[in-house]
């Protein structure tokens, strides 16, 4: 088929005279500005893991090797001072350290606006009722689900985002394999860290959810039990925005109230 406005007019028209046809509900402002501060978030991030990475580079050529994390890269000046190494080298290392000051302060300055946009946002502030769920994903969340209605249930919503097993069917027989990973996986990674989060802290935690976290953790994997549990929470948040809810964890009261 020909693809052209006329073509595209007819398609329209033809999804519209569809009673059961779900359709994508426009973001608001608030929505769109949480989205674009994530995309731009997201970039700052990656441009500031790439400088951290040339550090620890540039250093290890020289047989100095640096630990993990942001801590030591925090007091580079001080490392430098510790070693003798070749000036321009030095240089270098002052100029990339001066850039990673620059990006934490760009990144730190956008999660204060991001804090601001959630405190305005109704649905954001409702996801964090989830245990678990902090500003990041939360207002992740409001703007890429927004009310949630283009999803037909809750499973729809955990299918978009990869969180469903991937289904192999065959001479009448369905074989449920890994989950599907397809979708936005930034969605699926934050859910599943904040999953992680919540099973770190499980201790602490009580009612259905707790309980049947911990039911999970004596027949199955950390692993499969935390891609479970983003399952969960993403369903949780698919019905809190559809039911207009928040999270309630007493014992014998559903999740999503």
């Amino acid at each position: 088929m020909v693809k052209n406005d006329f073509v595209d007019a007819e398609a329209i028209c033809e999804a519209a005279s569809r009673p059961a046809m779900r359709f994508v509900t426009p973001k608001t402002e608030s929505q769109q500005m949480l989205s674009a501060l994530h995309r731009v978030r997201d970039s700052l991030i990656r441009d500031r893991t790439k400088a951290v990475n040339q550090i620890h580079g540039f250093l290890l050529e020289f047989g100095i090797s640096l630990p993990v994390g942001q801590s030591v890269i925090k007091r580079l000046p001080a490392v430098l001072a510790e070693h003798t190494l070749p000036p321009r080298l030095i240089e270098i290392l002052e100029r990339l350290h001066a850039h990673f000051k620059y990006l934490s302060e760009e990144i730190a300055e956008i999660d204060k606006e991001m804090a601001r946009q959630l405190a305005d946002d109704d649905l954001g502030q409702r996801l964090l009722t989830i245990p678990g769920v902090g500003p990041i994903t939360a207002s992740v969340l409001s703007a890429e689900m927004g009310d949630g209605k283009q999803y037909g249930c809750s499973r729809d919503f955990a299918a978009s985002i990869g969180l469903v097993p991937r289904q192999y069917s065959t001479g009448g027989r369905a074989n449920l394999l890994g989950i599907s990973k397809r979708g936005d996986k930034n969605i699926r990674r934050l859910l599943v860290q904040c999953a992680r989060v919540y099973m770190q802290q499980l201790h602490r935690q009580s009612g259905r959810l707790a309980e049947w976290v911990r039911a999970m953790l004596t027949r199955r994997h950390s692993n499969v039990v935390a891609c479970a549990l983003a399952n969960k929470l993403a369903r949780t948040a698919w019905a809190l925005a559809t039911r207009h809810g928040t999270f309630d964890a007493r014992p014998g009261l559903n999740a999503p109230a």
